[in-house]
């Protein structure tokens, strides 16, 4: 059950200076607003008999009258973690700009290889971000300052931050490494050091609670897009063809959901959300070969974290950032079709897809550029008012601030009652339950 407490958003004091942006608080004078502290963003948006009432405002990001740090001695850092996803050099960008030409910080630092870089026996010293080198990088994939998994123990990133006056982090990442941000804003409150923790929400699964979409999510979905569009023309090209696409989700299926209804040519999409089963009477592979039969080919898209409770044996363990590792449900598919179509006695052509690196590598889409400059303003406006252990995301189609510890409560996933799902029932003719 939702509350308000879960959403009430902590802000450094005092905040006596004025910001030195050029904006009014009057409405309808053709220059942008300052946003006062007691906007908010309603959080449900349908009302119907058959919902419950939910009352939870959010408060709206944006540029703040009055800010806490004094931008002339202000240093900021941003890092980057966690797996590769399009648009964060948009972000590291965008977040310079901001900081420097905005609100005329001088001193902003990269960190390197995510929270690694944060522990000095790691020996990456931090780069001092300028013009010349975060000019041209939103046109390439990856990050500038590198990435990396794992966890750094707070009271040494801490420590990291006191040591270099480092008043603003802006951490960039997924749920992990928004459980690390909140580990570190707790920690500088508890020790009361003037320190604005921001969190950037950075995951291509688009599974972060409380916020419509993350950046990436748009050009991973383009891009899965035109993968599911190539296995369709692999899958017709051939009698029985079969095009298998393995795509991002570990426990969220929004990529295969997403790109499945942009595609529209997929004919099963698999998910987490969505328990199936290989054989039987309502079991995926007799449907795949009835499919065949009828059609002659067939397009599959699964998300990674689909069916795992399809393997035997003991789980996998878990990755350096404590994540659970799953098993590959691309290759049990793959070779669990094959040995079904040889026992039904069935010729097919299956061929396989597995594009998640290439995805995750590239730069970032038109709209994603957009998001992710929207993004890092806020962000950046969020630091300078004193905001901490705060998330900024997109609601409701307005940009708000999250709690992280509210968002890193639970994993956003796929409703099975949902529009989206829907789609997918109605685009694949699929039935709701592989059962």
């Amino acid at each position: 059950m939702l509350d308000s407490e879960r959403f009430e958003v902590h802000t450094l004091a005092p905040r006596r200076r004025r910001s030195p942006l050029t904006l009014t608080t009057a409405w309808g004078d053709g220059v942008a607003n300052f946003v006062p502290d007691e906007a908010r963003v309603r959080f449900q948006t349908v009302i119907a008999p058959d919902l419950p009432p939910c009352d939870i405002l959010v408060e709206k990001a944006g540029p703040r009258e009055r800010i806490h740090f004094d931008p002339a001695r202000t240093r900021a850092a941003i890092v980057t973690c966690g797996g590769l996803c399009p648009g964060l050099n948009n972000v590291i960008r965008s977040a310079y700009f901001a900081l420097h030409y905005n609100y005329g910080v001088e001193k902003i630092f990269g960190i390197r290889y995510g929270y690694m870089g944060m522990d000095p026996a790691a020996h990456l010293a931090p780069i001092q971000l300028t013009r010349e080198f975060v000019e041209n990088i939103h046109e390439r994939g990856g990050s500038v300052l590198g990435s990396s998994r794992g966890a750094v123990d707070v009271s040494v990133m801490v420590d990291f931050l006191i040591d270099r006056r480092i008043d603003i982090l802006l951490c960039v990442g997924g749920d992990g490494t928004q459980r690390g941000a909140n580990a570190i804003a707790q920690e500088a409150r508890r020790r009361k050091a003037d320190i604005a923790v921001v969190g950037i929400p950075k995951t291509i699964d688009n599974d972060i609670m409380y916020v419509s979409r993350t950046f990436g999510f748009n050009t991973a979905l383009e891009k899965a897009k035109e993968v599911l569009d190539c296995a369709h023309v692999e899958a017709t090209g051939a009698p029985n063809g079969i095009g298998l696409v393995k795509l991002m989700g570990r426990d969220a299926g929004f990529i295969a959901a997403g790109a499945t209804l942009a595609s529209q040519q997929v004919n099963f999409t698999l998910i987490p959300e969505c328990p199936f089963k290989l054989e039987g009477r309502q079991g995926f592979l007799p449907m795949l070969m009835k499919r065949l039969r009828k059609r002659g080919h067939a397009v599959i898209a699964v998300a990674e974290g689909a069916g795992q409770d399809l393997f035997a044996g003991p789980a996998a363990g878990a990755d350096a950032s404590g994540n659970k590792k799953y098993r590959d449900i691309g290759l049990l598919l793959k070779e669990a079709i094959t040995g079904y179509a040889a026992k039904q006695g069935v010729s097919i052509n299956l061929k396989y897809f597995d594009p998640s690196y290439l995805i995750r590598s590239v730069p970032a889409n038109s709209d994603d550029s957009l998001f992710c400059n929207a993004l890092a303003r806020n962000a950046v406006h969020a630091a300078m008012a004193g905001k901490t252990g705060v998330l900024v995301g997109l609601l409701n189609d307005q940009f708000v601030h999250i709690p992280i510890a509210t968002a890193i409560a639970e994993k956003k996933q796929v409703s099975l009652e949902s529009e989206l799902w829907l789609g997918v029932i109605e685009a694949t003719g699929q039935p709701h339950w592989f059962r």
